[in-house]
């Protein structure tokens, strides 16, 4: 059986959203028996003077961390001596372990990372996947990143879209990426949507009054807007805190800031300085198992993209917030990849950036519809008007040859002719997401849609149609045939 190898920057027991997506998938192979290895560094997204084990091997993944340099995240020029100096521990690490026909799996932790994998996959004859979930150089050269514009950033990117060009697959997490992907002169068939997934058997809909973080937050009265996960660069805070200062008269309504990021000290920043503190909570990201809860405890969340991002980055946060059956607010283009789904799902408003009036005007009219239905004298938001589909999740992925439920998404299909006397070698891993009933299955083996949840109750309704055994598999075969002539 060939390895599969992951490569990026962070792995469990880091917290960030690429660290906690790849170790659900990467645990899940091992747990059904695939051969897994994870080449990442030894530190941590808010630590990079942790030091983790070099090798390890946690709930069946076989852990190889390398060296690199430790300056952190706080200089952009730091940061770039980090990712320079784990390139190079990669590629030394990978040329040693990489065999043929084994599947290394890019990401974009740190960026450009396929051009550095690139030539060793080839040299060692292994299958090349790459799993994107930003485009680089471009978002750099948006952001205003130094030296990353003009010539530098052309170069970049004509040896990203070689490397792309040269990998059996590339697997991205939305529609619009797909679509720049293809503009890179990429193979359709070769591009794949996945969107990220998250832990909807742990994250779901729940009462307020069962959750602890109510109380021990001085939450209790309160309708919370929260903001989960990284505030950084490519998102906006300016129209969520002029919103605040439209709404600083109205004490119940707080804005709760979990997680972390260069905007996320920005905005604690401005609003000590503009006197906005009773609004305003801010609390550092929490431990994982306390995700149902940091998430749930807000009546509303808000999420932001600038436009120009649009196609290079997606926000994930989008699948926790709707497994947590909240309403959303969304920063940015009602044309973008989430301003679709908001629209689709009914599940939220898109806001202009800069309409902080708009945004104002929303929360009041969420309050209000809340204080309708509350329960027990307090805010809910169980009646916003919200009906969203649910969310994908790691669990949702089943057996590619099951014959119900609707697939999502089918990826990471890398195919290359090897082998002696010209054999064709396909090596398959498929992801596919399914919603499933025990009836269809029964019953039906046509592919049955999931019924969107009813209108009006939000939480009531927003349910998970899918089976507790609905096993997940993700399935790696060769297929012999002809010699291809």
């Amino acid at each position: 059986m060939a390895r599969v190898i992951f490569v990026n920057r962070y792995f469990f027991p880091d917290h960030s959203a690429t660290s906690q997506i790849l170790s659900d998938l990467t645990f899940h192979l091992a747990a059904i028996g695939h051969d897994v290895h994870v080449i990442t560094s030894r530190q941590l997204y808010d630590d990079s003077c942790a030091a983790l084990p070099e090798s390890e091997n946690i709930s069946g993944v076989q852990v190889h961390r390398v060296a690199s340099t430790r300056f952190g995240r706080a200089a952009l020029s730091g940061r770039a001596l980090d990712y320079l100096s784990f390139y190079r521990s990669v590629r030394r690490h990978l040329r040693e372990i990489a065999g043929a026909a084994d599947i290394v799996v890019a990401k974009t932790d740190p960026p450009l990372l396929s051009v550095a994998l690139a030539t060793i996959t080839r040299q060692r004859r292994a299958h090349l996947v790459n799993w994107l979930q930003d485009i680089y150089p471009e978002t750099a050269s948006i952001l205003g990143v130094p030296l990353l514009r003009g010539p530098v950033a052309s170069a970049l990117a004509t040896l990203r879209n070689r490397s792309l060009r040269e990998a059996d697959d590339t697997v991205v997490v939305g529609e619009l990426m797909a679509r720049r992907i293809q503009g890179f002169g990429v193979p359709a068939a070769r591009v794949h949507v996945i969107a990220n997934w998250c832990d909807d058997e742990t994250i779901k809909p729940a009462a307020e009054n069962d959750n602890p973080l109510r109380q021990a937050w001085h939450l209790s009265g309160k309708f919370v807007v929260g903001h989960s996960g990284n505030l950084g660069r490519a998102h906006d805070f300016e129209t969520v805190l002029g919103a605040a200062e439209r709404l600083r008269n109205e004490p119940r309504i707080v804005f709760l800031m979990v997680g972390g990021g260069k905007h996320f000290e920005d905005l604690a920043k401005a609003v000590k300085a503009r006197g906005l503190e009773n609004s305003f909570r801010f609390r550092p990201y929490q431990e994982r198992a306390m995700l149902p809860y940091s998430l749930g405890v807000a009546d509303a969340h808000w999420l932001s993209l600038r436009p120009a991002l649009e196609g290079l980055i997606v926000p994930s946060k989008f699948y926790a917030v709707a497994a947590a059956g909240k309403p959303m607010l969304m920063i940015g283009d009602s044309e973008g990849e989430i301003g679709r789904l908001i629209r689709e799902h009914r599940c939220g408003t898109i806001i202009r950036l800069g309409e902080r009036s708009d945004i104002g005007r929303y929360t009041a009219a969420l309050v209000r519809t809340a204080q309708k239905h509350c329960r027990n004298g307090r805010p809910s938001a169980a009646n916003a008007g919200c009906s969203i589909h649910p969310a994908p999740s790691i669990r949702s992925v089943a057996p590619i040859n099951r014959t119900v439920g609707v697939p999502l998404a089918i990826g990471l299909i890398p195919q290359r002719h090897t082998g002696r006397g010209g054999v064709l070698t396909a090596v398959t891993i498929k992801f596919q997401l399914l919603w499933m009933s025990s009836v269809t299955k029964a019953a039906n083996p046509t592919p049955q849609k999931a019924a969107p949840a009813s209108r009006g109750a939000m939480l009531q309704s927003f349910h998970n149609p899918r089976v507790a055994n609905a096993t997940p598999t993700v399935i790696i075969t060769w297929t012999a045939a002809s010699p291809v002539r």
